[in-house]
């Protein structure tokens, strides 16, 4: 068969390297490179890493026996070369399918190695065991397909080569964008399912078990970089944080690399979860660095796509005790069980494969494998599962599909090509492999477990999720149970769930802490550190007022106003309504003193009407010593207003009535001072003052005084009138019914009038203190107006400071204070010379004392 020259020339030099070292490594691996053929009209090539090589540079300096590459059976993976057999059988035994044509196969194993990849392809091309570019015995004949490509990087090696002859490559590894290139790999199809969500399934379990603080370590390759920058963008949206990233190279693997201290660099990060991602062959570094005494210091999250079960040693799977792995589902295939359990080496007596894999995994001795007599009884579900695992793995589903693929194609083109009249009276039928991609392009079909096959690589199935917990007991075989699933459906919508309670982890008995920070617990925040990940912050205690319910709260919230925080910050409780009450210590206090001092003033009214005729009385106006006294009752009772609970009322009241009756008191008290002054000018001779010693006059100014006052209280009533309120911030635990002022202005005018008042009595009074008279009350006035303007000067301040029942009470004292000063100042000395002194209370003493003064 000719080539073009380009062609040829291509693959002399693809095989220069195999040519040169055929004498000098032929010996190391005669072993393992053998094939397995099984004939048939039509054959399917596979390519399967059965074993793990450690491919060495050969210079071709070295001498041959150093150059030798050492191999361990990846025992596993044989399961995947059963899959295509089943298949082939199962297709060759169905009627309906590809009848009077019997499929073939031929298998090959690969390596993670350039080199023998290639080397492998050109024996499938060549069909010979020496490899020889552009030469076919048989092979272009019969062979249809190839079934390879475990990985993306063996794929890409096998399908730059078997691209020249356009035969179909169905590729059985994880799914990989790049190689959905039609352009650069038109000759390639993908069977397995996509795995566009598998980051946002991990997500989902590290939320879940609030891991936050989490390593990754993946291939480094275009695979591997996507999944980084998915998961990445997947966990910075969610707050999650990576603790380090470790790139594993996938150059041709040596057990040398090993040595690379990523391991010591994973083992010392304080993250506790680890994230895996890649394929058994591209990961064997990490398998090989594995510690034979490593004792499980993290959790692991495996994807599917590395068996943590194929390992180079023994013991090396203790570090991976409770590992969650993320499995793709498959679908049951009937009769595959029952097919491995018939599976052994008498059965298949031409498979060196199968001969090999039972000498290793039943561990006979190379007697009893010359012999043919290697544990003839023995069945493949005995081995433990670092052996062989009888479940189908997903590898193996995708191979029994991709068998499946090519014979539903070839029964689609033999269907065209009989309605041609092709392959009539006996003629054969001859199928190029080129021709086959017509139908494998648009393919669709059921297989046997039922599920939909597409080849249509933009119409592949979304992967869903098993997620297994792998255990490894002392003595005891390895297991791996189901402990939920991911079904991606949509990128918001899926069906994550996990069984807490039936997973097993290392040494614990509770899942792990992997974050960078202690959870700020409730009653805190968290606050992030300046140039570190949004993992790692501080956590401080909720300003007052504000609480944090939940753990690792970003803001503190406030409580409604209508509640209050407990001491630990953590949870709002109804606040009380409370209001200064007449059965509160403090306001039945209040309320006594209130009472009693009215009663006194009463008491001493009724002395000054009992005496009204004394002269004591009749001195600066009896009258407006009554007035005065009845006011300084009222004043005493309009305190009992403030107390308890606020009314629309009682608001109106309060502040009406106190500035009225209050304003009568220091009016009356204006108009003595004035009587005192003018009755010592007006005993001057000819004096013009004696017309306004009337009492009308004095009643004149009280009445106009209060005018003004009662204006101002209208005015306030009518614009801004006060009203009941609820202060819910003077006290963190109640909320206080108080009466609010309304208009602030009109509120302090009332108070400013009285001021003026006060201001004016005192003025007077101070200034007329030491005119010489008898029953000079300018004195006593001085003094009351003092106390009087002391008491509501210092209540202006303390007014605006307190809240609620201390603004109340500030008020109420003031009041009680001041009128009882008024009280106390003016008429208890008059009363003690009423009771006590009453020889005082005479005429005769007073002619006496102005005689005597007057010498």
């Amino acid at each position: 068969m000719r080539h073009s020259l380009l062609s040829t020339f291509f693959l002399l030099l693809l095989h220069l390297p195999f040519s040169l070292l055929q004498g000098k490594k032929r010996s190391c691996f005669q072993q393992v490179i053998h094939d397995v053929f099984r004939d048939g009209d039509l054959i399917i090539g596979g390519f399967f890493p059965l074993y793990s090589v450690e491919a060495n540079i050969f210079t071709g300096l070295e001498h041959p026996q150093k150059a030798c590459n050492s191999f361990q059976w990846m025992h596993k993976n044989y399961q995947q070369v059963l899959a295509l057999v089943f298949a082939v059988e199962n297709i060759n035994q169905d009627l309906n399918l590809l009848p009077n044509i019997t499929l073939g196969y031929q298998l090959f194993t690969t390596y993670h190695s350039d080199n023998k990849t290639l080397e492998s392809s050109l024996k499938w091309l060549t069909g010979q065991q020496q490899a020889i570019p552009n030469y076919s015995c048989w092979a272009q004949d019969k062979s249809v397909a190839v079934i390879g490509g475990a990985t993306s990087p063996l794929a890409v090696q096998m399908g730059s080569l078997l691209e020249l002859y356009k035969y179909p490559q169905m590729t059985y590894g994880p799914f990989d964008p790049i190689l959905s290139d039609k352009i650069q790999f038109p000759s390639l199809y993908q069977m397995a399912p996509r795995d566009s969500f598998l980051h946002v399934g991990i997500v989902h379990l590290l939320l879940h078990f609030r891991w936050t603080w989490v390593g990754l370590i993946s291939t480094d390759d275009m695979r591997g970089e996507k999944f980084l920058w998915d998961i990445t963008k997947k966990m910075s949206r969610n707050d999650v944080c990576v603790a380090f990233i470790e790139k594993i190279p996938v150059s041709e693997r040596r057990h040398a690399e090993s040595l690379v201290p990523f391991m010591p660099r994973i083992m010392a990060s304080s993250a506790k979860v680890i994230i895996v991602h890649g394929d058994a062959d591209s990961l064997m570094s990490l398998r090989h660095s594995q510690p034979l005494f490593l004792i499980p210091l993290k959790l692991w999250i495996i994807t599917s796509d590395w068996d943590v079960t194929l390992r180079p040693h023994p013991y090396g799977s203790h570090a991976f005790h409770g590992a969650l792995l993320f499995k793709h589902q498959t679908s049951e295939v009937s009769g595959f069980s029952h097919f491995l359990k018939s599976v052994n080496s008498a059965k298949y007596p031409a498979d060196i494969f199968l001969k090999s894999f039972w000498h290793s995994a039943f561990k006979c001795s190379d007697e009893n494998l010359e012999e043919g007599e290697c544990s003839p009884n023995a069945s493949l579900e005995d081995l433990p599962l670092e052996y062989f695992d009888m479940a189908m793995s997903g590898l193996s589903y995708s191979i029994y599909n991709s068998v499946y693929a090519v014979a539903w194609a070839l029964q689609q083109m033999l269907l065209i090509k009989t309605e041609m009249g092709f392959g009539g009276d006996g003629e054969s039928i001859t199928l190029l492999p080129w021709q086959v991609h017509s139908s494998l392009r648009n393919l669709q079909f059921n297989n046997s477990a039922g599920e939909e096959i597409v080849l249509n690589e933009q119409r592949n199935i979304e992967a869903k999720y098993d997620i297994m917990n792998y255990l490894v007991f002392y003595k005891k075989p390895e297991l791996l149970v189901k402990v939920g699933q991911f079904i991606p459906k949509t990128l918001l919508e899926h069906d994550f769930t996990i069984s807490r309670n039936s997973i097993v982890w290392g040494d614990s008995q509770i899942p792990p802490k992997s974050v960078c920070t202690e959870s700020c617990s409730c009653g805190f925040k968290k606050i992030a550190q300046e140039g570190v990940p949004i993992c790692c912050f501080n956590c401080v205690r909720c300003p007052e007022g504000e609480i944090s319910d939940q753990r690792d709260m970003d803001h503190c919230t406030k409580c409604p106003e209508d509640e209050y925080p407990n001491k630990n910050r953590d949870h709002c409780f109804p606040k009380t309504v409370t209001f200064l009450s007449f059965k509160e210590p403090l306001g039945l206090t209040l309320t006594c003193l209130a009472l009693s001092f009215s009663f006194l003033t009463v008491i001493i009214l009724v002395i000054f009407v009992k005496c009204q005729d004394t002269p004591i009385v009749k001195a600066n106006n009896r009258i407006l010593s009554y007035i005065l006294l009845i006011s300084l009752t009222l004043c005493f009772l309009c305190s009992i207003l403030f107390i308890g609970p606020p009314t629309s009322a009682k608001c109106l009241l309060q502040q009406t009535v106190f500035g009225i009756v209050f304003t009568v008191a220091i009016s009356s008290i204006l108009a003595k001072t004035i009587t005192v002054v003018l009755a010592f000018k007006a005993t001057k001779p000819g004096s013009k003052m004696k017309r306004w010693m009337l009492p009308r006059v004095s009643s004149f100014v009280v009445f106009i005084c209060s005018m003004i006052q009662l204006a101002l209280c209208c005015i306030w009533l009518g614009t801004s009138p006060p009203f009941p309120g609820l202060d819910t911030h003077s006290e963190p635990d109640q909320i206080i019914i108080i009466c609010e002022m309304g208009s602030a202005i009109t509120f302090y005018s009332v108070l400013g009038f009285m001021g003026f008042l006060a201001l004016g009595s005192f003025t007077v009074a101070f200034l007329a203190r030491n005119l010489p008279d008898t029953f000079n009350e300018a004195r006593f006035i001085t003094f009351s107006m003092l106390i009087f303007c002391s008491v509501w000067m210092s209540f202006i301040p303390a007014y605006q400071n307190p809240k609620g029942q201390a603004m109340v009470t500030v008020e109420i004292f003031c009041i009680l204070a001041s009128s009882a000063g008024l009280l106390g100042c003016i008429f208890i000395p008059k009363c003690y010379v009423i009771l006590l002194r009453p020889e005082r209370n005479t005429l005769e003493w007073l002619r006496q004392k102005a005689d005597s003064g007057r010498c």
